[in-house]
C-alpha cells in the first residue's frame, strides 16, 4: 500500500479529460499461470472511460466499461491509495476476459483524486464504505451485483455484502487487507507513522513538493524507484495523483483508521454466513494478506474458496501489465464458474 507513495511523478488534469483507451496487446505465455480459459467473445473490447461522478456530494474518479447487454455489473473497489486509474488495465482485461456479457465499474475512494475537489477534507475507511454503497443507489444499478476488492478494497467489498444481501450476488477479495499482521515489521513501521501525528505531517511535507518538479524529472524519480515492470497506466497514475498533497493526507487518514478497525477480530459470523458467496484470492508472499490469514479463513469459514496465486505478481498486482491481466482473467474465470453453478 503505502510503499507506492515513495515512487511520485506527473501528469495533469488533462490527463484525466483524455483519458481513453484499447487494449491491442497480449500477455506472454509465461503470464496465464495455471487457469486455462478463453474470452467468450475474443471481439469483447472496448475503451475504458474514467469519469467524474458526484456520489454524496463528493467527485469521484470513475473508470468504467459499459455492456451492451449486461446480465451482471462488476463493482471494483481499489485499496489504498484508492486512485483508480491504476486499475485500468484490470478493468480493460476483465471485461474482455467476462465476454462484454457485464458492465465494470472501478470507483475510486474519496478524496484519493488528482484535483482537490472536497478542499483537503478526509475520509475514513467507514466513509470510504459508505461512499461504495451510495455509488450503487446514486447509479441505480439493476443487475445483479458482483463486488471485487482489492488489499483493503476486500473488507470494504465485505461490508458491500452485509448491507446490500439481496443486491450483491458474489463477493471477491484480490489479496484482502482483513486483519493486521502483527508479525509484519513493515506494518509495525507504518503503524508508527500513521498513528503520529508529527510523522505523518514530515511524509506530507517530503511527497506534496515534488508535484512542483518538471514532468520529466517525475517521471525519472517514478522509473528509477519501480523499475521497468511497472506499466506506462502505472507510472501515470503515480504521477498525476500521488504527488498531491490532499491525496497524500487521504492516504495516510484512511490508512489510521483502517489499523484501528482491523484490530478488532474479523467477523467470521458473517463470512460463515455467507461463505458460499465469498472467494478469496492470496498471494505467496504477501503481508498485507499473509498465508497464516489465508489457513485462518479456511478454518472459521470453509466454505469459502480460496485460492493462491504463485506467479510471482504481488500484491501490487495493478502496477504491471501481466498481473493486472493475470488478475483478471482469474476473477473471471471465478465468476464463470460461480454462474454456472
Amino acid at each position: 500500500m503505502l510503499a507506492r507513495i515513495a515512487a511520485l511523478t506527473e501528469r495533469p488534469l488533462s490527463f484525466i479529460r483524455s483519458f481513453k483507451y484499447r487494449r491491442t496487446d497480449s500477455i506472454p505465455n509465461s503470464s496465464r499461470g495455471e487457469m486455462d480459459f478463453t474470452d467468450l467473445d475474443s471481439n469483447a473490447t472496448k475503451c475504458v472511460n474514467l469519469r467524474l461522478c458526484s456520489v454524496s456530494g463528493c467527485m469521484t474518479e470513475i473508470l468504467e466499461i459499459r455492456a451492451d447487454r449486461p446480465s451482471f455489473h462488476v463493482v471494483f473497489v481499489p485499496g489504498n491509495p484508492g486512485v483508480i486509474t491504476f486499475y485500468k488495465d484490470f478493468v480493460e482485461s476483465l471485461f474482455k476476459s467476462l465476454g462484454g456479457t457485464a458492465s465494470v465499474s472501478a470507483v475510486g475512494a474519496s478524496g484519493h483524486t488528482e484535483k482537490n475537489w472536497e478542499h483537503g477534507k478526509l475520509y475514513s475507511l467507514q466513509e470510504q464504505i459508505d461512499h461504495k454503497i451510495e455509488f450503487i443507489k446514486v447509479q441505480n444499478i439493476e443487475a445483479p451485483l458482483v463486488v471485487v476488492g482489492h488489499s483493503i478494497g476486500s473488507y470494504i467489498a465485505l461490508e458491500m455484502l452485509r448491507r446490500l444481501p439481496e443486491k450483491v450476488m458474489y463477493c471477491i477479495g484480490l489479496y484482502p487487507f482483513l486483519a493486521l499482521n502483527l508479525q509484519s515489521k513493515k506494518q509495525a513501521v507504518i503503524v508508527k507513522v500513521i498513528m503520529s501525528r508529527v510523522l505523518s505531517i514530515m511524509v506530507t511535507l517530503f511527497v506534496a513538493p515534488l508535484s512542483l518538479l518538471p514532468r520529466r524529472v517525475l517521471r525519472l524519480i517514478s522509473e528509477l524507484s519501480n523499475g521497468n515492470s511497472w506499466s506506462n497506466t502505472a507510472h501515470e497514475a503515480c504521477c498525476s495523483h500521488l504527488p498531491q498533497y490532499h491525496t497524500i493526507r487521504n492516504v495516510l487518514y484512511m490508512a489510521r483508521t483502517e489499523f484501528i478497525k482491523l484490530s478488532e477480530t474479523p467477523d467470521w459470523e458473517f463470512m460463515r454466513e455467507n461463505q458460499e458467496k465469498i472467494s478469496f484470492l492470496y498471494g505467496i508472499d504477501d503481508h498485507w494478506g499473509p498465508l497464516q490469514m489465508f489457513e485462518e479463513v479456511s478454518r472459521q469459514a470453509s466454505g469459502i474458496a480460496l485460492s493462491i496465486e504463485r506467479e510471482g505478481h504481488t500484491h501490487g498486482f495493478c502496477c504491471t501489465e501481466a498481473g493486472s491481466i493475470w488478475v483478471a482473467r482469474h476473477v473471471a474465470s471465478l465468476i464463470k464458474n460461480k454462474l454456472a453453478r
